[in-house]
């Protein structure tokens, strides 16, 4: 998100020196077996094809709500108990129906389930998602995504070159064997340096680690597996207008599931593959003993593929 923390962690830390960022072309939400332009703005939403005529003005009533809310500034929530109401009874009351509540709380808010929809303590931040989606919109103009030049794996050497100029020190491909305690309280590393094969030990105050390296303590417990599969494709998403990038969210209540699944394509324009050549990457949060087949609806939107990918990780 181009208005988020992420990118305000960049910011901050100065790593943008070492970074380029790109613009992802368009974003788009799965609706019927078709995929439409997200709307984002009141003049956006009166010419969506998501919804109908009489919806569209509900949700434009809702959206302008949503830019003059002020968490701090009463005046701007209209009468409405906003901080004890659920979302699904803002919704209600702006007579945006489970269609426009779908869209808007998963492809505007980026909620992964509906678990949001009836806690009232999440109805401010939904809000505010919302209104960080149009800011983020509104510094590019065409996505409120953007992408790394030369992929994700800029920002880890994007840290790496910030953190040798503070006298960090990285090393790589090493053989974790330990971490050491004392008084309740991880103090160290002891792994073998790939350089001599010397077993030594590293002592810090803090210890920031995945937490897979754990994943056989009392520390961490699984919460869950998340499912990806690249594709290689040689041609654009269909039904994107021959976008070079874009983001496709296909709610779960289109799907029956639980979480969303997503569909992040780039392509030579974030030097991430040749000319000709498009990167798709779908996701989703595993539910059942097949993750793979769960990428299907997903699939079926990219067309015909060249090479494929896929692996599993789990979330802790």
């Amino acid at each position: 998100m181009a208005c988020g923390n992420l990118v305000k962690l960049l910011l901050h830390t100065k790593v943008t020196k070492y970074l380029k960022f790109q613009v992802v072309g368009n974003s788009y939400v799965y609706k019927d077996g078709k995929i439409h332009r997200v709307p984002s703005t009141p003049s956006e939403a009166l010419n969506s094809k998501l919804m109908g005529i009489f919806q569209k003005r509900k949700f434009k009533n809702f959206l302008v709500f949503c830019q003059d809310f002020e968490p701090d500034n009463k005046a701007t929530w209209k009468n409405l108990a906003v901080d004890t109401m659920t979302m699904q009874q803002l919704y209600d009351h702006f007579g945006c129906d489970e269609n426009t509540a779908a869209f808007t709380g998963h492809a505007l808010a980026l909620h992964t389930n509906d678990d949001y929809l009836n806690n009232a303590s999440e109805t401010i931040s939904t809000i505010e998602k919302i209104k960080l989606y149009a800011y983020s919109m509104n510094r590019y103009g065409q996505s409120p995504y953007i992408y790394p030049l030369w992929g994700l794996g800029g920002l880890p050497e994007g840290f790496s070159r910030l953190s040798a100029i503070h006298g960090g020190m990285f090393m790589l491909n090493a053989d974790i064997k330990e971490f050491t305690e004392e008084g309740g309280k991880y103090t160290g590393i002891k792994l073998t340096n790939p350089d001599t094969n010397e077993v030594v030990t590293i002592t810090a105050d803090q210890i920031v680690s995945d937490p897979s390296y754990f994943k056989d303590t009392e520390h961490v417990k699984k919460a869950g597996t998340v499912i990806r599969k690249l594709y290689i494709l040689d041609h654009p998403i269909p039904n994107t207008d021959n976008a070079n990038s874009c983001q496709i969210i296909i709610p779960s209540k289109h799907l029956n599931r639980k979480h969303d699944v997503y569909v992040a394509v780039v392509s030579s324009q974030h030097e991430v593959c040749s000319q000709g050549k498009y990167l798709a990457m779908l996701s989703t949060e595993a539910e059942t003993d097949n993750p793979e087949d769960e990428l299907k609806s997903a699939l079926d939107l990219l067309g015909a593929h060249e090479v494929e990918f896929s692996f599993t990780s789990d979330l802790y």
